[in-house]
């Protein structure tokens, strides 16, 4: 895991660099670092909007006695989404825009655990119960 980690961590540059210049040798320099804000700042935009969308749909679920663990992971997903988007570069912008897609999250969400394990299974550990008092007349 640490090898794929540092081979990230050397190739992801590499390939940001590359196509940085082969865009900058196509539309210019000043216009791809303006296509790189721009990216940057409808990114923010967009993590904004579904990040407080993600956290009112959490809200209404907890109000009507749900656990919203889903949510939870699309936060994070959307968090790794900002991360990729504000780092400069057209790759980076590209597999964080990919990470906005809520169809795309619950995909990816839906492969890493499958529902049983977000939503426990299935099962419930809360055991619906109704206590009777009987009282006993001693003569």
């Amino acid at each position: 895991m640490l090898k794929i980690l540092f081979a990230l961590f050397i190739l992801v540059p590499l390939a940001e660099l590359y196509v940085l210049i082969e865009v900058g040798n196509g539309i210019g320099g000043l216009n791809t670092i303006a296509l790189c804000l721009l990216t940057a700042a409808i990114g923010g935009f967009l993590i904004r909007w579904q990040g407080m969308s993600t956290l009112i749909d959490a809200q209404k679920r907890l109000a009507h006695g749900e656990i919203p663990a889903e949510h939870g992971f699309h936060g994070m997903m959307i968090a790794l989404a900002g991360i990729l988007l504000f780092t400069p570069g057209f790759i980076t912008d590209t597999l964080g825009f990919l990470l906005l897609l809520p169809p795309l999250r619950s995909l990816i969400i839906n492969r890493l655990l499958p529902v049983h394990q977000i939503n426990g299974g299935g099962r419930s550990d809360i055991i619906d119960a109704e206590i009777i008092h009987e009282d006993k007349h001693i003569r």
